[in-house]
């Protein structure tokens, strides 16, 4: 499959779409994906013709279920520079699709993952269908809840945003609704119409505003959310002070929640456990850019470490989901190893 095909580019009437076109591959972003989306919106921001946008996956499986883990572990463990242009690419992306003065409406029918959140959850509006999948889950392939989730996780409510951070925990429709994940709910079969009607709307004033109520005309309720039951022990647990609090925390209670939360951490990589954390941390009190910022020095010291490619390789390559973490215990990974994630690039930061 050409680049070309790999992402679909189409003016229909008021609207740019944009189709993630590897619908085998779950419409996984490649390097490639992520530059031609890039440049596409860069000329649909000056383009009178297109008043809003609209971004969408192929097939009915996933909207994007992350970015292309098996090219970035061959290329990475190898040696070679690809995850650095990747990373950077995709985190420019995820930048423009923030700042992007016109609605940006994601269509996310299925699974969204990783670089699938990248491309949907900065836009200005977001869809959620009954097969909608969200999940954070680098921190399992020891790697950390990357494109922007420095940014957003931590402004979900309470701490829903450390608990999906760490675990690694998926939320369904209701629950991705009610997390601030999708602003709404439209069944899947409406999807087309939802497309026809922006694309024939007179767009004459605030254009958000007008995506907002040829949306409206869609949207449904949906079933109550099962993780506003849980939010409150949610909010008690994931406050605490460090990741091994958290855990002493869980483990001090027997319900299932607890149990299930605690027993997820600690299969995870304890750096990208502690990683992760001061990651939210952090990112609650800065900028989007600054985040952003944030995230591309982390990255690059997780590509140059272990264990994202250990995960990798458990999860993804011999599927045998045994990694062996370095260092392989929390106590191990000390505070001065972690806060070298953070430090300043000396080959250049994001922008």
């Amino acid at each position: 499959m050409s680049s070309e095909e790999e992402i679909l580019f189409a003016v229909k009437g008021a609207i740019g779409l944009v189709t993630l076109n590897r619908p085998k591959a779950l419409n996984a972003l490649t390097h490639e994906m992520c530059l031609l989306l890039n440049a596409k919106l860069r000329e649909w921001e000056k383009d009178d013709r297109v008043h809003a946008v609209v971004i969408e996956g192929a097939g009915d499986r996933a909207f994007c279920a992350g970015g292309d883990i098996v090219k970035l572990y061959n290329e990475g463990k190898s040696g070679g520079d690809y995850p650095y242009h990747f990373y950077r690419d995709e985190y420019l992306l995820n930048t423009r699709i923030k700042h992007f003065p016109k609605p940006y409406i994601a269509l996310i029918d299925g699974i969204v993952m990783g670089g699938g959140v990248g491309v949907s959850v900065h836009g200005s509006h977001r869809i959620a269908t009954e097969r909608t999948l969200f999940a954070m889950p680098e921190s399992g392939i020891g790697l950390f809840p990357d494109v922007g989730g420095t940014y957003f996780l931590p402004r979900l409510e309470g701490e829903l945003g450390m608990y999906l951070g760490l675990t690694g925990a998926r939320l369904k429709t209701a629950d991705s609704v009610f997390a601030g994940i999708a602003h709404g709910y439209i069944p899947a079969e409406k999807l087309p119409e939802v497309k026809d009607a922006l694309a024939a709307h007179g767009f004459a004033g605030d254009a958000k505003a007008e995506v907002d109520r040829v949306l409206a005309g869609f949207t449904t309720e949906t079933e109550a959310a099962p993780i506003a039951e849980t939010l409150p022990a949610i909010n008690r647990h994931f406050a605490k002070d460090s990741v091994v609090a958290i855990i002493e925390s869980l483990q001090s209670e027997d319900d299932a929640l607890a149990a299930t939360a605690a027993d997820s951490l600690l299969t995870k990589s304890p750096t990208s456990m502690k990683l992760t954390y001061q990651q939210l941390r952090r990112g609650k009190s800065l900028d989007f850019d600054d985040c952003m910022r944030m995230e591309f020095r982390m990255v690059n010291r997780v590509i140059q470490g272990v264990d994202f490619y250990e995960g990798t390789r458990a999860a993804v390559i011999d599927k045998d989901q045994s990694p062996k973490w370095t260092p392989a215990t929390l106590d191990e990974v000390s505070d001065a190893a972690i806060e070298e994630y953070f430090a300043p690039l000396p080959d250049g930061e994001l922008f």
